[in-house]
C-alpha cells in the first residue's frame, strides 16, 4: 500500500518567536511581536477604507440629527427653542427635551401640530412621523 504524501499542516496560534524577537521581548519586558506583525501589514487604499469608516461612525445619520436642529432653531419661535432641543431621531420619531413640566404642556397643547408641519415641510414626511416630548 502506498502512503499518502506527507502534508505540512501549521499549528494554531502565533508562530513561534525568532531569537531577535525573544531578545527584544526579553530587554523591552513585553511581547510586541503582535504589534509589530499588524504595522508589518500593508493597508488598503483611502478610498476603499473611508467610507467604511464613515458607515460605522453613522456620519451620515449625525448630518442629518445636526441639520435637523439647525433647521428647528430657524424656522421655531425663540420662545419654544430657549425651552426645547431636539435630541434624536428614530425610525421616523424625534424626541425633545423640554426644560420644564409647563412648558411641556403648552408645547404639547397648542404648538405640537404647528411645529410638526413646519418640520415635515422642511425634511418630508417619511423622515418625521411624530414628535415626542420629554421633560429632561
Amino acid at each position: 500500500m502506498a502512503r499518502p504524501p506527507y502534508q505540512f499542516i501549521p499549528p494554531l496560534g502565533p508562530g513561534r518567536p525568532g531569537p531577535r524577537q525573544r531578545v527584544l521581548a526579553q530587554w523591552r519586558g513585553i511581547d510586541l511581536s503582535s504589534v509589530e506583525k499588524g504595522q508589518r501589514l500593508r493597508g488598503g487604499r483611502v478610498g476603499e477604507l473611508v467610507p467604511n469608516v464613515l458607515a460605522e461612525l453613522r456620519i451620515d445619520k449625525r448630518r442629518s440629527e445636526a441639520e435637523i436642529v439647525k433647521v428647528w432653531n430657524q424656522l421655531l419661535d425663540p420662545a419654544i427653542t430657549s425651552h426645547a432641543q431636539p435630541t434624536g431621531l428614530r425610525k421616523g420619531t424625534l424626541f425633545v427635551s423640554v426644560d420644564s413640566s409647563p412648558w411641556l404642556s403648552e408645547i404639547v397643547r397648542y404648538r405640537r401640530k404647528e411645529i410638526l408641519d413646519r418640520l415635515q415641510h422642511s425634511f418630508g414626511r417619511d423622515l418625521i412621523c411624530r414628535i415626542s416630548f420629554r421633560v429632561g
